[in-house]
């Protein structure tokens, strides 16, 4: 099979199936022989900032002189971006030799794209005899199929908040203990910072499993500013910390990234010393996390796509521009809690426009201008994305920030003409 008909097989399989992840992955990894089954390897499980936190951890091991792996969902712009050694992207030669031959076999099973994927890498990071694969959870983490790989060398617990409320639970200790599932004995815990009740249910599910716990204490980062570039910071005996990463919640994914590496090297009897750390910080990128792809005028792009992140993004913007106003462009799955999300970012508003994600998961734009309308403030609805980033040409000296679902960034960046591999 051609790479494209590979990609589109692929991605025309379910996103949900009748079995769960970690029941379709056990089986799929059992056909391949396990092949992470001697790799070393760390898991990423949390709500937010999974992925930055990844960029930020397998930036640092590069630097440290290891091959890294690097698993992530969903895309932005290109399938390839979810897999990754030392940066670069699955090859289309490989994507479409190892896709074709998992789309060939008999699982007894229906996997969904998830899975196919998460096999792809597995396989790919066995082919190109990487050091450590850093594999991020999809949704959940106890019935996610990256659960099946077995006992990770570190565990990195980001930021919980609600979200998928519809699957994982109701509420924050539902939600955490589905996510803390991911915790196994032999492995050694990060905690990011968390809200109380989703601490206690992440160390005592390390307690259960005997599991080494290293905590990241906001009162440990010491934010030291924004040139209009890069922000700066201190976390522990690491000082003064340069990252291109923009928005306060940075702060946070980058310590917990160096308290994973610290781990991983400690278990591996390898030094990291800060040279290593400064690097690895200063050298990670991540697209789509409040990123400026536009001085002037001015225009932002950030994969908000639940409560939680538009809460995450008000922060950081009032962090980078203290007391300024801005043009939102909102695109959001229907699923998603829409009206907090507007209602967090509403004191920051000028104005809002609205636009339809190609999903059929989305949210009417129609429906959340009037939504946005009904609270008094300004909504303009938009057909496309093209019509929309019309719009926010228009802004004069005013800042325009896009977010949402990350396949609606996707699709602004890919307009945008980004630097994305071939």
């Amino acid at each position: 099979m051609e790479y494209k008909e590979v990609v589109q097989a692929i991605e025309g399989k379910r996103r949900f199936g009748h079995e769960t992840g970690v029941e379709v992955s056990s089986k799929m990894l059992q056909v391949f022989h396990h092949p992470l089954a001697d790799m070393p390897w760390i898991h990423i499980a949390g709500t937010n900032g999974k992925g930055s936190v990844s960029a930020f951890l397998c930036r640092i091991l590069q630097e440290a002189g290891l091959r890294v792996g690097m698993f992530t969902s969903p895309h932005l712009v290109d399938f390839r971006e979810r897999i990754r050694v030392n940066g670069a992207y699955i090859t289309k030669e490989a994507a479409a030799r190892i896709g074709g031959e998992l789309l060939r076999r008999d699982y007894a099973v229906n996997p969904t794209m998830f899975d196919y994927c998460m096999m792809m890498a597995v396989l790919y990071f066995r082919e190109q005899n990487c050091d450590v694969a850093v594999m991020e959870t999809g949704l959940g983490g106890r019935l996610d199929s990256t659960n099946a790989l077995g006992v990770p060398d570190v565990t990195v617990i980001t930021r919980i908040g609600y979200d998928h409320m519809e699957i994982l639970g109701d509420s924050l200790e539902l939600i955490a203990a589905e996510k803390a599932a991911v915790i196994k004995p032999g492995t050694t815990v990060v905690l990011a910072p968390q809200q109380p009740e989703a601490a206690r249910v992440c160390e005592e599910a390390a307690g259960r499993a005997a599991a080494a716990v290293r905590r990241v204490e906001e009162r440990e980062i010491v934010e030291e500013g924004f040139d209009g570039e890069r922000q700066y910071f201190s976390y522990r005996n690491y000082r003064h910390l340069s990252m291109g990463l923009l928005g306060a919640y940075q702060f946070e994914n980058a310590a917990a990234a160096v308290a994973a590496a610290e781990a991983f090297c400690a278990k591996r009897g390898r030094p990291l010393g800060s040279g290593i750390v400064e690097k690895g910080i200063a050298k990670a990128v991540w697209p789509g996390r409040m990123q400026v792809l536009r001085r002037a005028p001015f225009f932002m792009v950030d994969g908000a796509h639940n409560a939680d992140g538009a809460k995450a993004l008000k922060q950081g913007l009032i962090y980078l521009f203290p007391g300024e106003k801005f043009h939102f462009l909102m695109g959001v799955m229907a699923d998603k809690e829409y009206v907090e999300m507007v209602d967090t970012l509403a004191p920051l508003a000028l104005d809002f426009g609205t636009v339809t994600v190609d999903s059929e998961r989305a949210l009417q734009a129609k429906q959340l201008a009037a939504c946005i309308s009904a609270r008094g403030i300004g909504a303009v609805c938009h057909d496309t994305v093209e019509a929309a980033l019309d719009w926010v040409s228009g802004a004069g000296a005013d800042k325009s920030i896009a977010f949402g679902s990350l396949y609606f960034i996707g699709a602004i960046e890919a307009l945008f003409g980004s630097n994305y591999v071939d």
